[in-house]
C-alpha cells in the first residue's frame, strides 16, 4: 500500500511540474521541441520529421492553434 501511495504521489508531482512549466511559458509552448535542434539526435542535419524545420531555423513550421 505504501508503494502504491508513493508511486501515485510521485506521478502527481511530475504532472504538476509539467503543468507549472506549461503555465509559466509564454503561450504554453516548450522551446526547442524539434529533434532538429539537438545535435546528438540529428547528426546529419536533417529536417524535423514532424514539422519540416531545418536545424538552423528557430520557429516550428507546423501551425499551432491556441
Amino acid at each position: 500500500m505504501k508503494l502504491a501511495l508513493l508511486t501515485i504521489g510521485l506521478l502527481a508531482l511530475a504532472f504538476a511540474g509539467i503543468a507549472i512549466k506549461i503555465w509559466a511559458k509564454k503561450e504554453g509552448k516548450f522551446a526547442g521541441t524539434c529533434a532538429s535542434q539537438n545535435p546528438f539526435l540529428n547528426k546529419e542535419g536533417e529536417a524535423c520529421g514532424f514539422c519540416g524545420k531545418q536545424p538552423d531555423e528557430q520557429d516550428c513550421k507546423k501551425d499551432t492553434v491556441a
